[in-house]
Order: C-alpha cells, then sequence, then structure tokens
C-alpha cells in the first residue's frame, strides 16, 4: 500500500527535511521554508504567542500546498561531524596562518608574491563557492578568481620563490575543499574528494609565469592552455 506520507529520511528523492503527500500530483513541503514563513509571519504580529506561532504554521503550510514551488536540489547535504571538523579546522588554520603571515611581514628577506592555479576535486557550483569561501576566511589565502570551467581556483602567496610553500598552499586549498565536501557535500562528491588530489600542470614553471597566471603575476582570463581539473 502507497504511503500517504513520506519522510526525506525514507526517500532519497525528497529534498532534505522535507514531507512529501502521494497523490496525483505529489506535494512536498519543505520544512525549512515554512519555518522561515512561521518567522516572518510572527514578525508581522509582533507578537510571540503560541496562538501567532500556530497560525502562522498553517498559513504556511496553506502558502506551500497552494503555491507549490519547483523541486531544486541544490547538492548541499548537512552532515554535523563533517561541520564540526570543518570549523576546528578553520579555528586552527586562522591561527596558524595569521602568525605566519606576521612572520613574512616582519621578515627581512624580500617576498616574490605569485597567483597560482590549483585545481580541484569536485566541479559543482555549490562546492566551488564554498571551497572559496573557506580558503578565503583564512589569512594569506586569497582567492582572486574561480574558473568554473575547469574547477580551478587562483590564489595570491607570498613565497612564490619557494617550491615548498607552493606545494604546502595546494595542499592546504586541497584539504580545505575535502573537509567543506565532507561537511555539505553529497555521497558522490565525497568519494571524489577521497581520491588523490588532481595532477597541476606546469607546476615546476618559474613562480609568476605558470599556468593560470599573466605576465603580470596575475590570473590569466585568456584561454585555457592545457590546464584541465580533475
Amino acid at each position: 500500500m502507497k504511503r500517504l506520507i513520506t519522510l526525506s529520511s525514507g526517500d532519497p528523492d525528497l529534498p532534505p527535511f522535507s514531507i512529501g503527500f502521494a497523490g496525483r500530483r505529489r506535494r512536498v513541503l519543505d520544512l525549512p521554508l515554512i519555518a522561515w514563513l512561521t518567522f516572518i509571519w510572527v514578525l508581522l504580529w509582533s507578537t510571540l504567542t503560541w496562538a501567532n506561532v500556530v497560525t502562522g504554521v498553517v498559513v504556511a503550510v496553506a502558502v506551500c500546498l497552494a503555491f507549490p514551488l519547483p523541486q531544486v536540489d541544490l547538492g548541499l547535504r548537512l552532515h554535523p561531524w563533517g561541520i564540526l571538523l570543518l570549523a576546528a579546522y578553520l579555528l586552527y588554520d586562522m591561527y596558524t596562518s595569521g602568525v605566519k603571515v606576521t612572520r613574512q611581514i616582519f621578515a627581512d628577506r624580500p617576498h616574490r608574491p605569485a597567483v597560482i592555479g590549483v585545481p580541484l576535486r569536485c566541479r559543482s557550483d555549490l562546492m566551488l563557492a564554498a571551497t572559496a569561501v573557506s580558503v578565503s576566511n583564512v589569512p594569506g589565502g586569497s582567492v582572486v578568481e574561480v574558473r568554473r570551467a575547469t574547477a580551478t581556483l587562483f590564489l595570491h602567496v607570498l613565497d612564490a620563490d619557494r617550491p615548498a610553500e607552493l606545494e604546502a598552499v595546494r595542499r592546504s586549498v586541497w584539504k580545505l575543499e575535502e573537509l567543506t565536501v565532507r561537511a555539505f557535500g553529497t555521497s558522490d562528491e565525497i568519494a571524489r574528494v577521497s581520491e588523490p588530489p588532481p595532477p597541476v600542470p606546469g607546476s615546476d614553471t618559474a613562480p609568476g609565469t605558470g599556468p593560470g597566471t599573466g605576465p603580470d603575476g596575475g590570473p590569466d582570463t585568456g584561454s585555457d592552455t592545457g590546464e584541465e581539473g580533475a
């Protein structure tokens, strides 16, 4: 017998945190959307009472059933343990990177900056944007461009004349990509970040003139020169 009500936990075709109702036209209630509409309703009444909350829920459910939105899967999944690991790593990386950048600023030797390209393993827009945001939150990890076609992040680094420093930056980006995907990605994306990082074409070229960099050290916005992501 077909179930009249299905929870998202028991049906992978439903969006996360939603309820599906069987019928000629399947209706789906998005619980976060209902909670948001209820919150707006309470704000409109300017009074937090049980009557306003219950009325808001009823109105929100009626609106969602009467004017259903198309089902759009953004590819976002919430993994509590992964979110905790990502937050802990970001706090640790912010501290250590802040100390490192401070030492670089007050060092007596000159620095040779450059922009390097780091190919990622995931190609979805959401994971590319989330990884770029995570990298930008860390001192010294300035993202200057995100190239969607090749799933590549372009970062500004200070010690570009040290190959070990460039490799450390790439490893840090790949680590943040893995933690971000394990916190918010789908099972397929998690499987992709479990694989080894993609190769970096031309990584042995001189800093500031390698793949993805223009003559002035900035990102090459021209045609791709053999640079492909995973």
